[in-house]
């Protein structure tokens, strides 16, 4: 797949990646690399990773990370309460308890379930931020083989490299040594057009004057002091709710007025943009 159909497949996904993000994507399904996404929250990096599987044919493997995540979470556990069910069911029958380290009682976790995709699987690296440190440096080891050793099973390769998207909303710097490893890329906020074609491949049957109002209105909003900036994701979610109270009778300014929680999540966000909601909406 060339640069230009990846960018029509995505396009057909709903997703319009500017230049620099589709090369970013490109070379790193060319070059095999993991892609690290970093960005303000809501402006399209998780997505991409559901946009890949689709665009791929992979099934999309998630590992949302948090503090406190460790690699037992991450990789495998076994499954204790059933093989203690399994050892009480045999002792009941006077039967032989055979193995308990056995496949059977291994519980996948998302980093080894990406290595056994026999297709291959697009993994979702979520938040590597939140994770912490000692985490992140573990995940250096598994990036770098693509292997996992469970001591009473042996080694488990992937028959097929997983695609890696690792997403940062830079909670905390992270590590270069993970950097170095993958293709990075800083996800802006979209220009006033990419995000008029956005909302509308996502809010179908808007009118192209009530999408230009909206995103109009966002960008002022933006530009305001405000504590959480909307992402691209709230302009989605703010479009379908004023449509939908469009649709029974508001003008438009009035259903962007009333749906404006859409838009806004944070009280004293929200008093700062109705302090200026004439200028924004009219």
């Amino acid at each position: 797949m060339n640069e230009a159909e990846l960018a029509q497949r995505m396009r057909e996904e709903r997703y319009f990646a500017d230049e620099g993000l589709l090369t970013a994507v490109y070379l790193a399904l060319t070059l095999g690399r993991p892609l690290l996404l970093e960005g303000e929250p809501g402006v399209g990096k998780t997505e991409i990773a559901s946009v890949l599987a689709r665009v791929l044919g992979r099934e999309l493997v998630r590992l949302q990370c948090y503090e406190g995540l460790d690699a037992g979470q991450a990789l495998y556990e076994w499954d204790y309460p059933k093989q203690l069910l399994h050892l009480r069911a045999a002792e009941a029958r006077n039967a032989d308890v055979g193995d308990v380290y056995d496949a059977a009682f291994l519980l996948e976790r998302p980093l080894l379930k990406s290595l056994r995709c026999a297709e291959g699987a697009v993994l979702l690296v979520d938040e590597i931020d939140r994770a912490d440190s000692e985490f992140e440096a573990f995940l250096l080891e598994f990036l770098s083989d693509f292997q996992i050793t469970i001591p009473e099973l042996g080694t488990v390769t992937a028959a097929k490299a997983p695609v890696v998207v690792l997403t940062s909303n830079r909670t905390r710097e992270l590590h270069d040594a993970l950097k170095r490893r993958c293709l990075y890329h800083w996800i802006p906020l979209p220009d006033a057009e990419r995000e008029r074609a956005i909302v509308r491949a996502h809010v179908p049957g808007i009118e192209e004057e009530a999408a230009e109002t909206l995103v109009r209105a966002v960008s002022r909003a933006r530009q305001l002091d405000l504590l959480k900036r909307p992402g691209i994701a709230e302009s989605v979610e703010w479009a379908r709710g004023a449509a939908a109270l469009a649709d029974t009778g508001d003008s438009w300014p009035v259903a962007l007025r009333r749906a404006l929680g859409l838009l806004i999540k944070d009280e004293q966000d929200m008093a700062l943009v109705h302090g200026h909601i004439e200028e924004l909406i009219g």
